[in-house]
């Protein structure tokens, strides 16, 4: 699907302390949705035909959907001041960015990394989203996931790594062909937004988010009083069909849809579910609403 129909505004916003950059798309009459990449990319138009992005799927979000999707922190166009990225701090950066914005509770979709930000964000600011959408990140809850060891692995050069190394990446992703595609977006993404060699700062910054446990788990899903859809692909082998089902089983008010024949990506299947879901809530708040006047 391509986007070169769709008309996109690019903004900064001051929030939480930074400067936040954001791609806007969709009709403001149209119900908020602020959407969340996943790591290594970003908003840019070089991920347009990228798997593991939205870009190619907005023109499809932009018929039922005001849109925000900004570039998280000490990525692509939104800078990095100083001190550890963690996935609380993206968090509140997403809250400080929806209050900045004015926006009234909208609904909070992220793949990957950002349905883990979107779901952290739930939890320790419930007052500021309507619906949640997690797509294939939910082995962050785990404290024993595998996800933390093969992070550590492919961005530090071992298991016990406690820092990024770019050489370590560079020569992960170098050895399959697939995956030197996206390295070398990375690259070329990163250098275009913050100079030559950020690239090399993204990985330690990604490092510090993707390779911990952020301290929240299965548990702590059960504070989360709206509605929340779980989306999965049945062969993702980072973020488990297991890890989404026990996601949907601890959310007090969730849905779950794994789909078949997919990997961790997002595909037009899955932005079609994540489009209903939002849809049928957004109209029950709509019946809600009416119903209390």
């Amino acid at each position: 699907m391509s986007t070169s129909t769709v008309e996109r505004a690019s903004a900064s916003i001051p929030a939480n302390g930074i400067e936040i950059h954001y791609v806007e798309v969709g009709s403001t009459y149209l119900p908020d949705l602020v959407l969340l990449h996943g790591g290594l990319v970003t908003t840019s138009p070089l991920w347009e035909q990228a798997p593991v992005a939205y870009n190619a799927h907005l023109e499809l979000l932009a018929q039922h959907f005001h849109v925000i999707a900004p570039d998280a922190r000490a990525s692509g166009r939104t800078r990095h001041l100083g001190g550890k990225v963690s996935l609380s701090l993206l968090a509140d950066d997403v809250a400080a960015l929806i209050t900045a914005l004015g926006l009234e509770r909208p609904a909070v979709a992220g793949f990957s990394l950002g349905g883990m930000v979107a779901t952290i964000l739930a939890i320790r600011h419930p007052e500021a989203i309507g619906a949640l959408v997690n797509d294939a990140g939910c082995d962050c809850f785990d404290p024993d996931s595998p996800s933390f060891p093969m992070a550590r692995t492919v961005f530090g050069g071992s298991e016990d790594a406690t820092s990024g190394s770019p050489e370590a990446m560079e020569a992960f992703f170098g050895a399959d062909p697939h995956m030197s595609v996206v390295f070398e977006l990375m690259k070329a993404d990163q250098d275009a937004a913050g100079g030559p060699g950020a690239w090399r700062t993204y990985v330690q910054h990604f490092f510090e988010t993707a390779s911990q446990w952020p301290g929240y788990g299965f548990a702590d899903l059960e504070r989360i009083d709206v509605p929340a859809l779980v989306l999965g692909g049945d062969q993702d082998y980072l973020s488990r069909p297991e890890d989404a089902l026990r996601t949907y089983r601890a959310l007090p008010h969730g849905e779950l849809a794994i789909v078949p024949s997919t990997g961790h990506e997002i595909n037009t299947e899955k932005v079609g579910i994540m489009a209903d879901f939002l849809g049928r809530h957004e109209a029950d708040g709509a019946r809600t609403s009416a119903d209390g006047q």
